[in-house]
This record gives structure tokens, C-alpha cells and sequence, in this order.
């Protein structure tokens, strides 16, 4: 092998300076040129030495193109385009860093060369020049994020994107610095530690300077003014304010002051139309001026009171942010001055135009979002990628045995340990109870309402899965009304006092077909009726005690009925309080019958359902 370093390495920048004239895409020639100017051992990899070497050459060469860029005056990243009568010809440094980034995609050279490449380039150039090298850094995202590629040079690609951010101004070049916040967002993993800040600290170098004294002839409440930037000195340093009561009473005070101001002085929609946030954002800086000449104007601007009111929930959200230790949890009182805080804010953001409701919506989402973000980080950043499960092969002859569970299941089991974990699971007022009848029939009694104009189609008599659940409620706590269900269907089942007047007297009890039967077998003899008594026996046991008493005791007038045959006026007295003892025994009989139907099983309600829905 003729070793390349015997060369001068001006031949080898000068083959590289021929080939970035060459027309084609990289991958046409890339490949061959590496391997006439260094000739390696391996015709598609370098080894190690040779990684060095060619990583030597291109940076000389780099060095020499950006210089002669300066020199011209032109951008680098456009320096030695030209466009022919046919096509138009790449700059030289786009050029070269295309060349590089195909060699490394496809491992013909070591694959962190090229973002050693990129450090180099934005170290030599302007802030001007690093916008034009970090956009080409952007529109090849994808594939120096590639695994092969991100793997050997993302250490150098972060400190590459700090060095520009120190280079920036916080609060003139906002917009760059969001640009490269946001590329290390996607390029990084979300699992990434590297910008985590594990610690909370917070940036107490963040000053906001403002006027100590009132200057003269000024026409605004000094007072305020001061009260107003002294919250930046709270806003900085969260952490301050629950450990020392002090400053949290000295913040809520003056805070009480300013939205005092905010809510005396609301904002129309034409002050709100006349500020364009839109147009404003391109202009926007993280920075306002506290000059105690602007605090008027300032007061009359949008964005401005946004600012200060967003601030203000990042904070409580900070105070109530959980996994803190017990010490670091605010006071009950002190819970409950940040609710009403709170309540406050969100309710002057949602009035403060424009698109008030819709901006206090984006930011609420917001918060909610980087709760599972604390969250995470409180639990020591554990990783979201979760590595396969390798399936054990089985043994033949080997029986494949099920997972036992205590409740049956894995669910239920599940559940099961989270009430021993959470014992006031069961006496929380807040869980789920089984409503009464009278507020489970509300909806379908407003239903029935002519007045309430409820088209048909949407009653609730037509779910069926409602109608189900009403008469399971009814059997178990409104037997009366359970019973007129099979006169009346399933608005008989509802409570007369949730029904209005007009309504309410078409389902007043109305002598049934099984009170006539009953009316009729009166004039039957004893021994029929206690043969009919036993044979109601099963069911009324199941109901309770009370009601076989009650038919016993409907059986005794009925004997005295048989023998009577021309009654005088005290008999038909008494003959018609034994006719309502019948019913009453009769009534007491369909009740026993359709409860030991619920009890026996579901079938008749379902078949009743049919009916009705």
C-alpha cells in the first residue's frame, strides 16, 4: 500500500477541490474520490488511521473555502454557486458537507466526521452565516438522527448547539434560539437526560431591573409600578416562596394589588383586535421594558397582561406540583389562597381579548402536559423504551400451565390490591353509589313532561339497558312502583311526585285485572281460599313475614261473606270493608308474585322489555 501521508496534503485538498466541481449526486463519485486520494486498504472502509487522515484533509479544506468566502464577501453557505445556461451549480460547502454526510450514511468513513465537520463550520463563522449552516443542519435532521449516525456524534452536535445558544442574545434572537431548542427536542430521544435539570434549579441570574425611585413629573401611581416588577423577583425563584411564610404573604399582597388594576381596567375587543399577536410574535421578546414611562401603555396591551398572568399559573403550578416531600407541601391555608388565586387569573385570561377562552385552553393543556413531565423526572427519568419479551420454548410433553389469580382474573386482582393499598377507597363520599329511585327516574318523568317539547324517539323509555336498570332499582327500594310496570309499562315504574299534575292522574292506581280476580274469588269458600293462600305461601315468604300475616288475615271477612243472603245496612258496611280487605290481599299477592319473579330471575323483566322498547 502507498502510504497516503507521504503525499503533501495539498494534492489531497486539491482532488477534493476538483470533485466538488463534478456534476451527479454524491453517490456517483463520492466513494472513488476517498479512495484516490488515500488509497486504503479496504476499498469500501477506512480503518482508524485513515478515518484521522481524511478528517484532516476536510477540515483544511473547509478552513480554506470559508476563508475565501470571507474574503469575497460572500455568504459562506452560497459561496461558489453559479448558475449556467443549463442547470444551476451547488455551493462549495453545502457541496462538501453532502459528500461527507453520504460517506458516513453508508459507513464507507468513521460516522462522526461529519458533525466534527459542522462544529468547525459554525465556530468559524458569524451569527449571520450560523443561520444559513444551522438551516442546512435542520433539513438534514433525519438522517443525522439515524442510529449509525447519532450513536457517534451526538455528544458533539449538543455541545455544537450550546455553543451557539451562549453565542445568542436572550433577548434579540429569540427566534433562533427557539429554533435550536426545538431541533434538540426532536433530535435527542425523549428518554434523553442531557437537558433534563434532575435538580429543579432555577435561573436566579434572570434579573428584571426596574426604577427604585419615582423619577419626576410622572403621572402614574409609583407605587404600583414598584409593586408590579417586584412579582419578577418571586417569578425567579419559585422555591423561595414556600419555604419563607413571609414572602409568600409580601407575593400575595402585591398580587392581590395587580389584579386588583387588571380587573378594574378590562380590555375591549377593539384594544385586543388593535394589538396583532400574530404580527407581534415575529417581533416577540422574552425581555419587556420596565421603564416607568411605558407602564400606562404596557397595561393596555394584551400580550402583556398574558405574560404576566401565565407566569403567575406556572407558579401555583410549581407550588402544587406533586412528589414533594412533606415539607415542601404548601400549608391548607395556603392551598386554599393559590385556588382562589387561581380561580382569579384563569378568569382574567379567559376575558382578556383576543380568543380569550381558546388561549386559557392552550395553556391549561399546557400545564396538564408537564405534570407527567414533573412526574417523570421525580421518578428518576426511568426509560420509555421497554425492551421485547423473549418467548421460552416449550418442552415437549410440557403442559403450559395458566396463571392463577386471586380474584379470578389479573383485573380483578389488580383491583383488589389497590383497595388494600387505598383503604378510604370504599368510604370516599365521591365513589360511585347506587342512586335512589326517585333521582334515577328523573330523566324519563321529564320525558313524560308535554311541556319539556322531548321529540319521541329521544324518551329514555327507548333505552333499553335504562329501562333495566330502573326496574332492578324499583324491585329493591319502590315495590308499589315495580308492580305497576305490568299495567302500565315502564312509565308506570316512575315516582307520582316527580310526575307533574296532568300526568300524574293518568297513572293513579286504577283497580288491575289481578284485584278483580281477587273481588271475584271472595265469593269462594274458605278452604278454597286457605288452598289459594298456601299456594302464595313461597312467594310471600320470600318477600317477608308481613305479607302472608296480611293474607291470612284478608281470609277471615271473606267466610262471614259466603253465609250472608240478604245483608241489612250494617252488613253492606261490612261488606265492603271485607271487598277492600280483598283487594288489599289481592294487591299484596301480585307484589309477593312479581318480587319472587326478580328474585327467581331476570327473565320476566327482559321479556317485559321487549315490549317496551
Amino acid at each position: 500500500m502507498t502510504c497516503a501521508g507521504e503525499k503533501g496534503s495539498g494534492i489531497f485538498v486539491e482532488i477534493f477541490k476538483q470533485a466538488l466541481l463534478k456534476p451527479g449526486p454524491p453517490e456517483s463519485f463520492a466513494l472513488q474520490v476517498v479512495q484516490e486520494a488515500i488509497k486504503p486498504q479496504k476499498q469500501t472502509k477506512l480503518a482508524q488511521d485513515e478515518n484521522q487522515l481524511l478528517e484532516n484533509i476536510l477540515r483544511k479544506l473547509l478552513q480554506e473555502l470559508v476563508s475565501c468566502a470571507v474574503q469575497s464577501g460572500e455568504k459562506i453557505m452560497h459561496y461558489g454557486q453559479s448558475i449556467d445556461d443549463e442547470e444551476a451549480i451547488q455551493s462549495q460547502i453545502p457541496r462538501l458537507l453532502d459528500i461527507v454526510l453520504y460517506l458516513c450514511e453508508k459507513e464507507h468513513v468513521e460516522g462522526g466526521m461529519i458533525f466534527q465537520l459542522l462544529e468547525d463550520l459554525t465556530e468559524m463563522s458569524t451569527m449571520r452565516n450560523c443561520k444559513d449552516i444551522f438551516a442546512y443542519i435542520e433539513s438534514k435532521q433525519d438522517i443525522l438522527g439515524k442510529q449509525e449516525l447519532f450513536a457517534r456524534g451526538k455528544l458533539v452536535m449538543l455541545r455544537t448547539c450550546n455553543q451557539l445558544l451562549r453565542r445568542l442574545s436572550k433577548a434579540n434572537d429569540v427566534v433562533f434560539c427557539g429554533r435550536i431548542l426545538m431541533f434538540l427536542a426532536h433530535f435527542f430521544p425523549l428518554s434523553e437526560r442531557s437537558a433534563v435539570n434532575i435538580k429543579g434549579v432555577f435561573n436566579t441570574s434572570n434579573e428584571t431591573k426596574y426604577e427604585k425611585d419615582a423619577p419626576e413629573g410622572i403621572s402614574i401611581d409609583f407605587n404600583f409600578y414598584k409593586t408590579f416588577w417586584s412579582l419578577q423577583e418571586h417569578f425567579c425563584n419559585p422555591a423561595s416562596i414556600s419555604l419563607a411564610p413571609t414572602k409568600w404573604q409580601k407575593f400575595t399582597s402585591n398580587l392581590m394589588v395587580v389584579l386588583n388594576t387588571f380587573e378594574a381596567q378590562p380590555l375591549s375587543d377593539e384594544e385586543g383586535n388593535a394589538n396583532n399577536l400574530e404580527e407581534e410574535a415575529a417581533t416577540f421578546s422574552i425581555k419587556y421594558l420596565t421603564s416607568s414611562k411605558l407602564m400606562g401603555l404596557e397595561l393596555k396591551d394584551p400580550s402583556f397582561r398574558r405574560h404576566i398572568l401565565v407566569q403567575c399559573l406556572i407558579l401555583f403550578d410549581y407550588l402544587k406540583a406533586p412528589g414533594k416531600n412533606d415539607k415542601d407541601l404548601p400549608s391548607d391555608s395556603m392551598k386554599e389562597e393559590i385556588k382562589s388565586c387561581e380561580e382569579r387569573v384563569k378568569k382574567l385570561l379567559e376575558t382578556t381579548p383576543p380568543k380569550g377562552k381558546e388561549f386559557l385552553h392552550n395553556i391549561e393543556h399546557i400545564l396538564e402536559r408537564e405534570k407527567n413531565w414533573v412526574w417523570w423526572k421525580r421518578d428518576g427519568c426511568p426509560p420509555f423504551e421497554r425492551q421485547p419479551i423473549e418467548k421460552k420454548a416449550v418442552q415437549d410433553g410440557a403442559k403450559k400451565r395458566r396463571p392463577r389469580w386471586r380474584m379470578g382474573n389479573k383485573e380483578l386482582s389488580q383491583l383488589w390490591k389497590w383497595a388494600d393499598q387505598n383503604p378510604n377507597a370504599l368510604t370516599d363520599p365521591q365513589r360511585v353509589r347506587t342512586p335512589a329511585v326517585s333521582e334515577y327516574w328523573k330523566p324519563l318523568a321529564e320525558d313524560m313532561d308535554s311541556s319539556a317539547g322531548i321529540e319521541a324517539e329521544y324518551h329514555h323509555k327507548n333505552n333499553r339497558v335504562y329501562c333495566w336498570k330502573g326496574l332492578r332499582f324499583a324491585a329493591r327500594q319502590d315495590l308499589d312502583g315495580f308492580s305497576r310496570f305490568t299495567e302500565y309499562g315502564i312509565e308506570g315504574v316512575v315516582p307520582m311526585e316527580l310526575l307533574p299534575s296532568d300526568v300524574r292522574s293518568k297513572y293513579q292506581a286504577k283497580p288491575s285485572d289481578r284485584s278483580k280476580r281477587a273481588k271475584k274469588e271472595e265469593t269462594k269458600g274458605a278452604a278454597q281460599q286457605a288452598e289459594e293462600n298456601q299456594i302464595a305461601t313461597p312467594a310471600s315468604e320470600i318477600d317477608g313475614e308481613g305479607t302472608r300475616v296480611d293474607l291470612e288475615a284478608s281470609a277471615a271477612p271473606m267466610d262471614t261473606d259466603v253465609t250472608a243472603t240478604t245483608p241489612t245496612a250494617d252488613e253492606n258496611q261490612k261488606q265492603s270493608s271485607d271487598t277492600d280487605a280483598g283487594q288489599e290481599a289481592g294487591q299484596s299477592e301480585a307484589d309477593a308474585e312479581a318480587e319472587a319473579g326478580m328474585i327467581d330471575g331476570e327473565t320476566d323483566a327482559e321479556v317485559d322489555l321487549d315490549a317496551v322498547g
